[in-house]
């Protein structure tokens, strides 16, 4: 196959975190101004071929009805549209937490499907977390557990806007991996936290997950968001890109297209977010 000719192509989208809030440009964020830049990546996406569009989590910043306006702006989109919770859309009244996934249409909160030959795979990085979950639930009191072994062992992620994964969730994709690489599959995973280089905003468990893609050796790339300044790194055979933030600046865009080729990823950034050519 000519290495001009993509595998399949992709749009990306990273913390659009609209709500009905005056902004703060002390930590540069613009709530308000989230749903029209959304609109213009559309307009983009919709100039392209693309398998679908993903966007890396916290569509909102707070408050369930925020969803009432972020979300009918993708009904614009003529592409699957595939979304991923963040933390701050569990930033809602304590009975609507469990019912944020299905809020997103999304079929699990972690699952995979197959595009161009290509395993995606979408983890659910707020699984054990202090705000996905309401006080007295058993996963709200595994992540306080956590945090503080965390924050014992001085780790620089010990956030609380930080989570982590279940070992049941870490089993099913351990063995997603093994199942994909029995079928010559290349896997790209994609989530809401950071996992390399090391960073304050990194997913509680990312030591184990980057150890688990490099024994793996099939997956390609990890795409997330989160930092909104964006990152970027390469441990094993793994490339990691941390998408920069929509809700950030008040008038700047920032989404991507991806492009995965037999032998590279090529982004093709929009806005504030690089290009990029990353070997394969």
């Amino acid at each position: 196959m000519s290495s001009a000719e993509p595998l399949l192509r992709f749009g990306v989208v990273a913390d659009p975190q609209y709500a009905d809030a005056d902004p703060r440009p002390e930590v540069d964020r613009y709530y308000r101004n989230s749903p029209k830049k959304l609109a213009e990546a559309i307009e983009t996406f919709n100039g392209e071929d693309l398998s679908f569009v993903v966007t890396l989590g916290d569509l909102i910043d707070r408050d369930w009805e925020s969803f009432d306006r972020i979300l009918p702006v993708y009904d614009a989109l003529r592409h699957e549209s595939i979304l991923l919770p963040g933390n701050h859309d569990f930033y809602v009244a304590p009975e609507r937490m469990g019912e944020v996934h299905a809020r997103l249409g999304m079929p699990a909160p972690w699952h995979h499907f197959l595009r161009g030959g290509i395993r995606f795979v979408v983890i659910d990085g707020n699984e054990i977390s202090l705000f996905s979950t309401p006080e007295g639930d058993p996963r709200h009191e595994e992540a306080k557990r956590r945090l503080e072994a965390l924050t014992a062992a001085g780790a620089i992620n010990a956030k609380t806007w930080n989570a982590g994964i279940s070992d049941t969730q870490f089993t099913w994709l351990e063995q997603t991996l093994v199942a994909a690489k029995a079928q010559g599959e290349k896997v790209v995973v994609m989530g809401h936290y950071p996992l390399f280089p090391e960073h304050d905003h990194n997913l509680w468990d990312c030591d184990r997950v980057v150890d688990l893609f490099e024994r793996s050796g099939n997956v390609v790339a990890y795409l997330d968001g989160h930092y909104h300044a964006g990152n970027f790194g390469r441990h094993g055979s793994t490339w990691y890109v941390n998408f920069k933030g929509m809700v950030d600046t008040e008038t700047e865009n920032t989404f991507a297209v991806v492009e995965i080729h037999a032998d590279r990823i090529e982004i093709i950034g929009h806005g504030r977010e690089e290009n990029r050519t990353l070997p394969l």
